[in-house]
């Protein structure tokens, strides 16, 4: 009995340690602390490079998918909602869930269900981000790192341009994490110096570009301490984002400025670094540069960060648009940046509160409504960054923060069809995103439940979602 008592006790510990990495997406489950990814085309990023993903099988009940074309019909509102039936009563969704549906080409709305009363969006807050980062930033720019002449010819500076992952190594142009290389640049420095005749150098950086903050008020130091979300830096390591029992290392700086000495020791050049005291003073504008190497390209990065719901590096790159704007490199400088480009764009904020970038703060809410307005910008081509953005979000079942879902028997004809950025805390879950229905029509969806238990109740509720969109895409509804 009691070695019984032990196995059980065992598998209880074991699936408490899983489900705590679940509620940050970072393993396959129902939790998350997280956000989202929506679904247009499959159209891959064209520099990210992952493991291969296990196709679903075939849904013997499934029918052949007709061709998303702007030229199918629009269902019908109230075929579509009679279709919907029970999905929008879920009592796994809680009391009052918020539900838009829309024509993703012409922006029709098909169904609004209590859709404007602000609501915890969790993780689906990004989509707001990232619509204010393509409209700042040049997506297709890159973030440099750089090593220029110091005060002295035996001084040399690493410049913090944004990029927070460096491979340690050398850089994989077809890669987005690790795109760019520390052995790639520090082949350039010592070739550099070695032509000078240098041979011993000391390591300043200079970290100035976008300093701020490195943790956002509500963001509590246990979930930091625990991997949940690394701090916000402009200089990073690839490998090193915060992952639930692996936390990212509280100096990133360092943990680059270690790496780039070791790099140039193996090249023959001796590096002794400078103290971090002296890393705040800005680079002599016009240094001579010694070596640089750029970042896989913004839009690539945040693409990234979405499929991830990597909070700090959606939050890095909030603060550079920041900065670049001239608003400053505080958190609060990042929120007010995404409304400032969310008005700018037509968006009526009406009801919205945000604390952060990422979604991760308590206390933040967005109307069902607002959501589905950002989403129909990228839809519908109106901002055609952000259409790039939506077209590589999760795929259902294969990909991101959806590899997991839509795997039951009742909603895995949406595999490969449907996308989706998700958003997860603790009473909340939500999706955003795309689906095409049995006509071929592409239509944006927008579904949030902020009322649900705490627990199970996620997984309930997920699986709830799951059935809302897989009751779209079987849909004809005329």
């Amino acid at each position: 009995m009691r070695r019984f008592l032990a196995a059980v006790a065992a598998v209880v510990v074991l699936l408490a340690g899983y489900l705590t990495l679940d509620i940050f997406d970072i393993v396959p489950g129902f939790l998350t602390r997280s956000a989202p990814r929506p679904i247009v085309t499959t159209t891959p990023s064209r520099a990210k490079v992952g493991p291969a993903v296990a196709v679903p099988t075939v849904d013997a009940g499934a029918q052949p998918l007709a061709p998303a074309s702007a030229g199918a019909p629009i269902p019908v509102a109230s075929a579509l909602r009679a279709r919907l039936g029970g999905a929008l009563t879920d009592p796994a969704l809680g009391p009052h869930p918020g539900f838009v549906v829309r024509d993703a080409f012409t922006g029709q709305e098909l169904l609004s269900v209590d859709a404007d009363r602000p609501r915890v969006a969790a993780s689906t807050a990004k989509l707001l981000t990232a619509l204010a980062v393509v409209t700042t930033l040049d997506p297709h720019a890159t973030l440099p790192t750089t090593v220029v002449q110091g005060a002295t010819p035996r001084e040399i500076v690493l410049v913090a341009g944004g990029d927070t992952m460096l491979a340690p190594g050398a850089g994989n142009p077809a890669a987005v994490e690790g795109h760019a290389g520390l052995a790639d640049l520090a082949s350039q420095v010592a070739t550099a110096l070695q032509a000078a005749g240098t041979s011993s150098v000391t390591l300043r950086l200079d970290t100035t570009y976008a300093a701020g903050p490195r943790w956002a008020p509500g963001w509590p130091q246990a979930d930091v301490y625990a991997g949940y979300t690394g701090g916000v830096s402009m200089l990073g390591l690839a490998g090193q984002r915060a992952v639930p029992g692996k936390p990212a290392p509280r100096d990133p700086e360092a943990a680059v400025a270690h790496a780039f000495v070791a790099a140039l020791g193996r090249l023959g050049i001796t590096a002794t670094l400078a103290p971090e005291a002296t890393w705040s003073t800005p680079t002599v504008a016009g240094a001579p540069v010694l070596g640089t190497v750029q970042s896989a390209p913004i839009g690539d990065v945040l693409s990234l960060a979405l499929d991830d719901s990597d909070n700090a590096l959606t939050e890095g790159l909030a603060r550079q648009a920041a900065v670049k704007a001239k608003l400053g490199a505080s958190f609060a400088a990042a929120v007010a940046l995404v409304k400032q480009k969310a008005t700018a764009e037509g968006v009526d904020l009406t009801g919205v509160t945000l604390r952060d970038s990422s979604g991760l703060t308590a206390g933040q809410a967005i109307p069902p409504s607002v959501l589905a307005d950002v989403l129909q910008l990228g839809t519908d081509g109106s901002v055609p960054a952000l259409q790039d953005i939506v077209a590589r979000l999760p795929v259902a079942g294969l990909s991101g923060t959806l590899h997991d879902r839509f795997l039951a028997k009742s909603t895995h004809v949406v595999a490969g069809i449907a996308r989706a950025k998700t958003g997860t805390l603790t009473g909340a879950s939500a999706m955003a995103g795309t689906v095409v229905d049995a006509d071929g029509r592409v239509l944006s969806y927008v579904a949030v439940a902020d009322g649900i238990p705490a627990g199970v109740g996620t997984l309930n509720a997920r699986a709830a979602l799951d059935r809302f969109v897989a009751a779209l895409a079987t849909c004809g509804c005329r």
